[in-house]
């Protein structure tokens, strides 16, 4: 794994966040999950703004790493690298969207469930893939089956990961990083509840320590 892969599989959980505000709390926000042990975040671009969230949060603390997901187009791509993005997600796998992050020299995480995205995937030299919707996908039972042809490639599931699923997803070793927006609800952000995100993620980081090294 390259360093930005390292880095994020030491911190174990990545946030994925929607946020409606960015200009009222996208510094907030970063400052609780460092609290909270887990200075990552994806940003998605489902909520208009998502540079703009992205600028304000390496801004507020510059040693987070902050990335953008739901990432459509070579605009989010190129929006994101001018924010001082750091790692891009997409949703599935688009041969396009990945050749013009890896142009751009920015590590990208294409969301792969199915033989055929992982194949297209070895051609890209990736490493590590998204595995999106994961519980919808068929989980870490899919996910362990997959690696047995593909035992080259660490995975990140996101979609339907909790604190009750979390530490059996990380325990498994294809696992790198678990995805999760459970820390960063709308209700959480909205409302400005950074004392509970900070709780949720100093759990979710006691989780993955426990299930890594007992």
């Amino acid at each position: 794994m390259n360093a930005m892969d390292e880095a994020i599989s030491k911190i174990g959980v990545v946030p994925v966040i929607k946020l409606n505000h960015p200009k009222k709390d996208a510094a907030p926000l970063a400052k609780a999950l460092c609290a909270g042990g887990v200075p990552v975040a994806e940003v998605t671009f489902r909520a208009a703004g998502a540079e703009k969230a992205i600028q304000l949060m390496k801004e507020a603390c510059p040693e987070m790493i902050v990335g953008a997901g739901t990432v459509t187009t070579t605009a989010h791509i190129d929006a994101t690298v001018a924010a001082g993005g750091q790692f891009i997600v997409t949703p599935g796998f688009d041969p396009e969207l990945v050749a013009y992050a890896q142009e751009k020299n920015i590590p990208v995480y294409p969301g792969c469930t199915t033989p055929t995205d992982y194949h297209a995937a070895l051609k890209f030299g990736l490493e590590v893939l998204k595995f999106f919707p994961a519980e919808q996908s068929g989980g870490l039972a899919k996910i362990k089956a997959m690696s047995a042809p593909f035992p080259q490639f660490k995975v990140m599931p996101t979609g339907g990961i909790s604190l009750k699923n979390l530490a059996e997803y990380i325990s498994c070793p294809v696992i790198a990083a678990c995805g999760g927006s459970y820390m960063v609800t709308a209700d959480l952000i909205d409302n400005q509840k950074w004392d509970e995100i900070i709780a949720l993620c100093r759990q979710s980081r006691t989780i993955v320590e426990e299930a890594r090294h007992g």
